[in-house]
């Protein structure tokens, strides 16, 4: 455990933690779009920019993935910080004027308007479908494509990716919704990065399980029986439930 100081208050806290982490945890809110629990912390967004002195000297850091030290002296709401955030917010603006994610940010930091013109996507960047793409799922279907201004999310030469296997996750962790998983009665659909995979049908009561790609790699990385992923979770339920009373019942008549 180290000593630090964040907003007047001394604590103690362990030791590789970052200030992000230690600051929710003693109930101080500090915004974090592109932050996500399942993922390394990357600082995209600066969001979560809080001010650190160290030996007499401040600066500015995106507390998402900056470690606690040994008698830092943390600060995240001071003007500065405050004014900062209110900036990269009308810069978020400026590219996703009407996303209610956006709206809902700007208006609890009393950012009215953007000095920056006004967009309408609905993507801002920050790169959590793209890592937990590539990080957690294994695949890099998707990636970042172009500079500046023109820099998107897409899929490779912005074709069905074949790496994609529909299991949702890039959406699951976008914080803007800007990707959005579409279930259909026979497939699923990605929008946003163009890909559509047909259902594996439960073979009891024919429900959609999961898209056929997902199930396949699953396969590939388990040594489970194909009824396993071939059976939707009412009917494995039902199956258990069953064979449990069947042991009850041979339980009591010995």
């Amino acid at each position: 455990m180290i000593n630090i100081e964040i907003d007047g208050k001394k604590v103690k806290v362990r030791e590789n933690s970052y200030i992000l982490e230690v600051a929710r945890k003693l109930g101080i809110e500090i915004p974090a779009i592109c932050w996500h629990p399942g993922l390394e912390p990357y600082g995209a967004c600066r969001l979560c920019l809080v001010e650190v002195e160290k030996s007499g000297r401040k600066r500015m850091v995106t507390s998402c993935n900056y470690p606690v030290e040994e008698g830092l002296i943390i600060k995240t709401n001071t003007h500065d910080v405050l004014r900062t955030r209110r900036i990269i917010i009308e810069l978020l603006l400026a590219r996703c004027s009407s996303n209610k994610k956006i709206v809902e940010l700007a208006e609890k930091f009393g950012v009215s308007g953007s000095r920056f013109g006004y967009g309408n996507d609905d993507c801002i960047l920050c790169g959590l479908c793209v890592r937990v793409c590539k990080d957690i799922i294994k695949k890099e279907a998707i990636g970042f494509s172009g500079r500046g201004i023109s820099r998107k999310v897409s899929s490779p030469f912005e074709k069905t990716p074949e790496e994609c296997i529909g299991c949702g996750s890039c959406a699951y962790v976008c914080p803007t919704g800007a990707i959005k998983i579409i279930d259909t009665e026979k497939s699923r659909k990605i929008e946003g990065i163009n890909c559509e995979i047909p259902f594996v049908f439960c073979r009891y009561c024919g429900a959609p399980v999961a898209p056929l790609k997902q199930i396949e790699s699953l396969k590939v990385k388990t040594n489970l029986p194909d009824d396993i992923f071939e059976t939707c979770t009412e009917c494995k339920n039902k199956s258990y439930a069953l064979k449990i009373m069947a042991q009850a019942k041979l339980g009591s008549k010995r």
